[in-house]
């Protein structure tokens, strides 16, 4: 997701999108403990993901 798409996105949608990724994330790191995943660089990125939505949501509740 580009940071263009995560500025478009409403605090609701936001709030939404993150605890999607979250639950994502987990379910990676907890398929990657079993055995290990194809791509573990995926994990970083969701990582990364989830800062950048958690950082333009504190960004849009500062504002408002």
């Amino acid at each position: 997701m580009k940071n263009e798409d995560i500025k478009a996105l409403s605090t609701n949608d936001l709030k939404e999108r993150i605890a999607a990724e979250k639950e994502a994330l987990h379910k990676l790191q907890f398929a990657h403990a079993i055995s290990p995943i194809e791509n573990p660089m995926r994990l970083r990125d969701s990582r990364k993901l989830i800062a950048r939505l958690n950082t333009e949501l504190h960004a849009k509740t500062k504002n408002a």
